[in-house]
């Protein structure tokens, strides 16, 4: 997936556990695991807010974007990351 999750570099900046993390932002530490390895599909507006407001950082401290390298043609893999990204973007 094009989306990386940064929340393990934010964790250690601040010097707190996933457990902890996942008490203050009120999801559970299996919920926080799947987004920090990647495995989330999408992510809530309400949860990536009291996720930077814990953190006290940017959602662009939190996501970034890296290229996929393209196996096939890509035809495919273009289409769903926009369908991907207008799911998450118009939750919350």
């Amino acid at each position: 997936m094009p989306i990386v999750v940064d929340v393990d570099v934010m964790l250690a900046r601040r010097k707190m556990s996933v457990g902890e993390l996942a008490e203050r932002v009120g999801i559970t530490p299996a919920n926080l695991a799947v987004l920090k390895n990647g495995r989330a599909k999408a992510v809530r507006f309400s949860t990536l807010a009291a996720l930077c407001e814990v953190l006290q950082c940017q959602p662009g401290d939190l996501l970034r974007w890296e290229a996929e390298v393209e196996a096939e043609s890509g035809a495919g893999a273009g289409s769903e990351a926009i369908a991907g990204a207008a799911a998450v973007a118009t939750d919350g």
